[in-house]
């Protein structure tokens, strides 16, 4: 067994869910771990890398990013993870997917950061083609889950010009939690740039790629484990998502082969992770196979959602009061945290 008898991960839950959030009482004696994800809004280093479009964070760029404000935004970005699942006394995601960081190297300084270095995050990374620079990547404490293996799973994409869109490879790692297997998808889909209709078959193609690597799980075990996380540039309910991925929000109308995405709704009653002109998406979502609905089976169970959106990484004030409280407005640097709010969902384990 992998993980030890640590208090502060061993908590005592009772299974209540109300409005989205996780109620925790003394009734039922569990295992309780979170898994997250956050997009970290362009997280570069200051070094001009001449093989990706980097250049506007640079010292010499338009948006002047330097040594101070990258350990900055480090520091920030490290006391939101050392805060997720504070509410369930959970001291920090057991792990958590990442998305828009250009390499390892900002990794490395990302979890040896004061804030979390306690927890040992290690790093699971690959370097993808998006022009950008802009990678996915997945954290764990290694106390509670050992990788077996994982791989950078390209999207080939062609224009009707015959072009290739190079965009983020999704990234799938398998491996044993708590002595249980368990496979992760993290994503980071095509954006919306040209408009979402225009831009739709991108992300219905990114679907597609990432329903094929769930199928290939499920066809080895049909009762595998496998979550799918990450920024889907789309909410619970657009095509990519419930046509595509066949995910759905509502768990006692879930049909064989759907996966379970427990962010539909909260989307419906008006929660998002990231505004923009006065409305409010939920593009950072966790979507699960169906194997972890079952209570009559052994091992780990979904419990909870949430959006960690606490008032500390919102605007205080101005019309833009309550969005995102984010590094950049254009080139105008605000100093905040990014502007998409983290998520996570919550695992639970009986204890016999």
């Amino acid at each position: 067994m992998i993980l030890p008898k640590n208090r502060c991960f061993f908590v005592v839950v009772a299974l209540m869910l109300l409005f989205g959030a996780t109620q925790f009482s003394y009734a039922q004696q569990t295992r309780a771990g979170v898994i997250a994800f956050y997009n970290l809004e362009n997280l570069y280093d200051t070094i001009n890398d001449p093989n990706i479009r980097d250049d506007d964070f640079t010292p010499e760029g338009v948006k002047r990013w330097n040594s101070p404000k990258y350990w900055e935004k480090i520091d920030r970005l490290a006391e939101v993870i050392s805060k997720l699942g504070s509410h369930e006394n959970i001291p920090g995601p057991a792990i958590i997917g990442l998305c828009e960081l250009e390499n390892r190297a900002v990794l490395e300084d990302l979890v040896q950061n004061e804030r979390i270095r306690h927890l040992n995050y290690q790093i699971v990374h690959h370097y993808g083609p998006d022009r950008r620079g802009m990678d996915v990547a997945l954290l764990y404490q290694p106390r509670y889950f050992r990788v077996t293996s994982s791989r950078s799973v390209p999207l080939e994409y062609y224009r009707e010009d015959g072009s290739r869109l190079y965009t983020r490879d999704q990234l799938l790692v398998s491996g044993v939690f708590d002595g249980e297997p368990m496979h992760f998808i993290v994503n980071h889909y095509p954006s919306r740039w040209g408009g979402e209709e225009r831009s739709r078959p991108l992300r219905v193609a990114a679907a597609q790629l990432s329903r094929a690597l769930v199928d290939e799980i499920l066809d080895d075990d049909p009762d595998a484990k496998v979550i799918v996380m990450g920024d889907f540039n789309d909410d619970p309910i657009n095509e990519s998502i419930k046509v595509h991925l066949n995910a759905h929000g509502n768990q006692r109308r879930l049909e064989e082969g759907q996966l379970y995405n427990p962010f539909e709704p909260l989307h419906r009653r008006g929660v998002g992770t990231l505004a923009y002109r006065g409305q409010w998406n939920l593009f950072d979502q966790i979507l699960l196979t169906q194997s972890f609905l079952n209570r009559d089976q052994e091992g780990y169970r979904y419990h909870s959602v949430r959006v960690f959106n606490e008032s500390f990484l919102t605007r205080d004030e101005g019309r833009f009061r309550g969005y995102p409280f984010r590094s950049y407005v254009g080139n105008q640097y605000m100093g905040g945290y990014s502007d998409h709010f983290p998520v996570y969902i919550v695992l639970v384990r009986t204890l016999h």
